[in-house]
């Protein structure tokens, strides 16, 4: 526990798991090897069956706790909340890992320490280093339009930001950081530089804040089930109170784990409806060129999620999700999503 005194904070970590016992169980044996270990650990069970249950039964984990909740309070942002409720007074950073994640040893230990080096931080996310493949690049010109440069490093642009980069479409803002017309680029724009950004968005599943804000802030109750977005809604609301941060040498790694995600069709709804939802938190009356760019990038995501038919073998998601995106974007011009404060 020297680290722990070293680092002067006391912190909790909540796992919210729905399930995914084995997932959940390769996420603490990699919590048991921390150099700086939490304070608590409370696992924040949804499951309709038994299995996580017993797999922590029989494999024993230091300040854990366990909680099984009802129907009523199922879901990711209704658990996330019910472990708030529960965490040690004592605490005084509350952090949040996915359940398929995989930490590197170190994980806590520089994720903590960040509110040493930055005492005004609210909040501070954690890197995934295993989605992204980064190479080093010194010279931005000779860059291409496939390709994303960030700090000295550039990767691979996906489909979608190059053909938004040719119709002018592109975020005009810095990874983490949320432009008028939403469709920015997200923290895993970030590259594993070593440094600690500042940001205004952080990715709920990896992610740490100070317990103090949650006297003023929780997590929405509109995002129901499987939550969708609900970390970028949470962030985004935080970051007009106060900093945020990615500490990059935090780093882990995530297996996205197929267990009780909603199917396709559900998927692509959310992907839209909750999509205008985060982005009217942020910015309630856009100008009209900024409602253009968000339609426009709804319809061109909906062309290239179509275009995945001739493209992959999963041909039946590409068209529920398709589907889904479709649905929902129609939605919103009779049933839009109410704002909750």
């Amino acid at each position: 526990m020297n680290e722990l005194k070293k680092n002067n904070f006391l912190f909790s970590l909540v796992v919210c798991t729905n399930m995914r016992p084995n997932a959940l169980l390769n996420l603490l044996n990699s919590v048991k090897l921390q150099e700086l270990y939490p304070n608590e650990i409370l696992i924040i069970d949804g499951s309709t069956t038994n299995e996580t249950y017993e797999i922590l039964n029989v494999n024993i984990f230091e300040n854990l706790s366990y909680y099984l909740v009802s129907n009523e309070q199922r879901g990711l942002t209704k658990q996330r909340n019910f472990g708030i409720s529960k965490v040690s007074e004592a605490t005084e950073i509350i952090c949040f890992l996915d359940d398929d994640t995989i930490l590197d040893k170190d994980y806590f230990k520089n994720l903590i320490s960040t509110y040493t080096l930055y005492p005004d931080a609210l909040g501070v996310g954690g890197y995934i280093k295993n989605e992204t493949s980064w190479s080093i690049s010194e010279n931005v010109e000779k860059i291409k339009i496939n390709e994303f440069y960030f700090d000295g490093y550039k990767r691979s642009e996906g489909t979608r930001f190059v053909l938004r980069k040719k119709l002018g479409l592109d975020a005009n803002q810095p990874p983490g950081f949320f432009p008028e017309f939403s469709h920015g680029r997200s923290i895993g724009f970030l590259p594993p530089s070593g440094k600690i950004y500042e940001v205004e968005q952080l990715m709920g599943g990896v992610s740490s804040f100070k317990k103090e804000i949650f006297l003023e802030f929780q997590f929405s109750p509109y995002f129901e089930g499987y939550g969708l977005y609900e970390d970028a809604d949470f962030t985004l609301r935080l970051s007009k109170k106060g900093k945020l941060f990615v500490n990059t040498n935090a780093q882990l790694q995530h297996f996205h784990d197929q267990s009780g995600r909603p199917n396709k069709y559900v998927y692509g709804k959310m992907v839209v409806r909750n999509g205008w939802y985060v982005w009217r938190v942020k910015y309630p009356n856009p100008s009209l060129k900024a409602t253009i760019k968000w339609h426009s990038i709804i319809v061109l995501l909906i062309i290239i999620r179509l275009s995945n038919f001739f493209t992959t073998n999963k041909k039946r998601e590409a068209i529920t999700e398709t589907l889904g995106r479709f649905v929902g974007w129609l939605s919103l011009g009779f049933n839009k999503p109410k704002i909750v404060n």
